[in-house]
């Protein structure tokens, strides 16, 4: 995966002579299942990703793989099940990234939907998991829900349900699905941006730069597609156009909140995750328009202020505050822009896809969810055979298990330094952000994170050549990319290591 002896430098002019069927822009979730499937279909493919692979939304979810029961209200029975059926096949492909998870969703007195139709709504969400959901769903009377959930607040409630899901590990989902991608022939590059395009007699000369080295060089590609996610409105020939909104989480230790189930929180035409993820606890997320530059999302006091309050009026007596916070996350969903309804509430825009070809050989793709990208990649895959003109064969990533990496799991791998250097030498990582806040996750697990990555730095550097002024570095540029700053607690120690 990083090719010893040969240079980045060198990677790219090896680009410039080697032809592709298809080059794909963006290296999160879509563009990672692109790959993938184009590349087990036998085409030649490239992906370029102009950060490092699930920087964006794609490393910033929810970390669930679900229908979304909450579409069903919505009259969105299509896409509910189009969801619920990819996560079924999800938990047979990648069975170390599903953990089936029981959600209670609890029903209070003028709040929320009634119980007997939600009761009615999750007998219909497991038939349409083809009638074998991950677990089965039951609705509670009050004094039952309360033996899960003793904290609950009381006053008022009438009952709640049960239905299943699955905890995922968004980042390794992307990394894990790149690895099955290289293994099938993909060329992937992370730090390397899509500069231009031009169609020439059915072939596209597209300009791509290093982001590193700085260096540019032209690769030729049969079909372009354009799944750049947040960023893809703003691609050359791009023809989506997007509606930003922004998701914040919040971690805090499990002992703060003990639910040992997921839970769902009503709270207005939105609900609010409370989420158990090993010795912790996400909860999230918000839904709110977002305008602005899409690296640049952070979580504002306001967004936690929200999420506690929310978890607080529902479990009085938790009482948790901001100094409970471990780490948070923000991230942009780039749901497709309604054309011809009403703009209405951020939560009310469909989560549905698009696969448009704009130009003969461009493609965009748009929209969809963590949930559905296999099927994106198979639908996208099966409009660039078309206007190929080739008899491709069937594709068959919903049968072949992914590659599971050294990092890979719902939960992050042990703190220890053969973690580091087997990740490093595997996974394309370049900076100490790579590993901490996407490899591993331990930046967002572990509430001594200056400590922790002061260890990293220095194992990295015995791997990558790094120096003490380049550890130096990186440690600023992991606290610079943190959506929630680590104290550095510890002294970075001396380092000998050659190069920089």
């Amino acid at each position: 995966m990083n090719p010893s002896g040969i240079s980045r430098n060198e990677q790219m002019k090896v680009l410039a002579n080697e032809p592709f069927d298809v080059l794909i822009i963006g290296g999160g979730i879509v563009g990672s299942g692109i790959a993938r499937d184009a590349a087990l279909r036998g085409l030649r493919t490239l992906l370029v990703e102009q950060a490092d692979f699930a920087s964006g939304t794609s490393s910033r979810s929810s970390r669930l793989l679900h229908g979304g029961l909450r579409y069903l209200a919505q009259g969105r029975i299509g896409l509910v099940r189009e969801a619920s059926l990819e996560k079924m096949r999800l938990s047979k492909i990648a069975a170390h990234l599903c953990q089936p998870l029981p959600f209670l969703f609890p029903v209070w007195k003028g709040a929320g939907w009634p119980l007997w139709m939600l009761s009615i709504g999750v007998k219909v969400y497991d038939l349409l998991c083809g009638g074998n959901n991950l677990g089965k769903s039951r609705t509670y009377r009050p004094t039952e829900l309360l033996k899960h959930l003793p904290g609950l607040r009381r006053e008022g409630l009438k009952g709640g349900t049960s239905h299943y899901d699955a905890l995922t590990n968004d980042a390794r989902l992307v990394i894990d699905t790149l690895r099955s991608a290289e293994a099938a022939g993909a060329s992937l590059r992370n730090y390397t941006s899509f500069v231009s395009g031009t169609a020439t007699n059915g072939t596209w000369t597209c300009t791509v730069r290093d982001q590193l080295e700085g260096n540019t060089v032209e690769v030729q590609a049969r079909a372009v597609v354009n799944a750049a996610g947040a960023w893809s409105a703003k691609i050359p020939h791009s023809t989506v156009r997007l509606r930003l909104t922004k998701g914040v989480h919040v971690v805090i230790d499990h002992a703060r909140l003990p639910v040992s189930e997921a839970v769902v929180l009503p709270e207005g035409d939105r609900i609010l995750f409370v989420i158990p993820w090993g010795e912790r606890i996400i909860l999230g997320t918000t839904d709110t328009e977002y305008q602005g530059d899409p690296a640049a999302v952070r979580t504002d006091a306001e967004d936690i202020d929200y999420i506690l309050g929310v978890v607080n009026r529902a479990f009085p007596a938790a009482r948790i505050t901001v100094d409970d916070v471990i780490s948070t996350w923000a991230g942009v969903r780039p749901l497709v822009a309604p054309r011809h309804e009403k703009e209405g509430a951020p939560s009310d825009v469909s989560r549905n896809h698009e696969i448009r070809m704009g130009e003969p050989g461009w493609f965009d793709v748009a929209g969809g969810k963590l949930t559905t990208y296999r099927l994106m990649a198979e639908q996208t895959i099966d409009q660039v055979g078309r206007h190929l003109g080739a008899r491709l064969p069937r594709s068959r990533t919903a049968e072949l298990p992914l590659t599971a990496g050294p990092s890979s799991g719902v939960l992050p791998p042990p703190v220890e330094q053969n973690v580091v250097m087997e990740t490093c030498r595997q996974e394309w990582v370049v900076h100490l952000d790579d590993l901490l806040l996407r490899r591993t996750s331990w930046h967002f697990y572990h509430a001594n994170q200056g400590e922790i990555a002061e260890k990293a730095a220095h194992w990295m550097a015995e791997v990558l050549g790094w120096n003490p002024e380049r550890i130096e570095l990186e440690l600023k540029r992991y606290q610079d990319a943190a959506d929630h700053p680590p104290r550095f607690d510890v002294a970075a120690k001396p380092h000998r290591a050659a190069g920089g």
